[in-house]
């Protein structure tokens, strides 16, 4: 490995965000710092490629395969030929992974399946339990990968409530890219709900979308609470410490989302403005929750 790839993984990560760039660089266990930026950096990488308005769908899928099988060849401890920086990245990382630990294997795993998933729905509408899978796939990769760089002698127990701080970062990530994602075709509102109020995929500003933009805030305050509650049993201050800078970046958008929803008024004068109108009700079911795994 270069010094030149590493130097471009860091300013990768830098560029990417200047958050978690110094979250590694003052959290992560100082032996893996470098790996967490190529790791950050790498499927930075993958999907500013995934996400690019000229990327064709079989472009998407033939880097999809590549990056698959340059990932299953590296484990194999096979001769390998890289073909990008980023490639360097993953390598340096596969081959320097901890032997016993599993968390690198599944944030690598879990991260490739997000992004296959995000590729394969890109254009389409999805369903409520693709949406769950989704969110839960995205959060174990988030705690795993975590649990690999950040403490990695500590154990992070097994509990109903671990994946929930990652799920709360998931759903508003989501809700602060709903329209740049609307634009290159990706539409987070599930098919049902989209066919329960008449919604086009696309339409963002209608009182049937900002509904479902409170209740998947209260979902994401929610998920916080009971995330960061399990944060903080941990038995470590650094990972602690971690765990919740992860989170701030994150309630600090949903507290933007949040102030910008009272703005609009509250439910009870929006629904009685648009009884007025003549609009028909936009009032929606208690959301489900999304994101929990086994």
């Amino acid at each position: 490995m270069t010094d030149s790839s590493l130097t471009l993984a860091r300013w990768t990560t830098r560029a990417g965000s200047l958050h978690s760039y110094l979250i590694i660089r003052w959290l992560v266990d100082p032996d893996l710092v470098d790996d967490a930026y190529r790791a950050y950096a790498y499927f930075r990488w993958m999907d500013d490629q995934l996400d690019s308005a000229d990327a064709s769908a079989s472009e998407r899928t033939s880097l999809l395969h590549r990056q698959t099988e340059f990932l299953n060849e590296i484990r194999r401890g096979r001769p390998c030929l890289p073909q990008s920086p980023a490639e360097e990245w993953l390598m340096e990382i596969v081959r320097r992974d901890r032997p016993g630990h599993p968390g690198l294997r599944s944030y690598l795993d879990r991260m490739l399946a997000v992004m296959r998933f995000d590729s394969d729905r890109r254009g389409r509408t999805i369903r409520s339990e693709e949406l769950a899978w989704y969110s839960g796939c995205l959060s174990q990769a988030v705690m795993d990968g975590l649990s690999y760089f950040v403490g990695h002698r500590l154990p992070y127990p097994t509990s109903p409530a671990r994946l929930l701080a990652a799920t709360g970062a998931h759903i508003v990530h989501m809700l602060r890219d709903a329209e740049e994602d609307v634009a290159v075709g990706y539409y987070n509102v599930p098919l049902e709900y989209l066919t329960a109020h008449r919604m086009s995929p696309d339409d963002v500003s209608s009182p049937a979308y900002r509904e479902w933009t409170r209740q998947r805030a209260a979902l994401a305050r929610h998920c916080f609470v009971l995330g960061k509650a399990y944060i903080g049993a941990l038995g470590s201050l650094r990972v602690r410490l971690a765990g919740y800078a992860y989170c701030a970046r994150f309630e600090s958008r949903l507290d933007r989302i949040e102030r910008s929803l009272r703005r609009t008024g509250e439910p009870g004068r929006a629904e009685a403005q648009r009884r007025a109108e003549g609009v028909p009700s936009s009032r929606l079911p208690p959301p489900q929750r999304a994101g929990r795994s086994a």
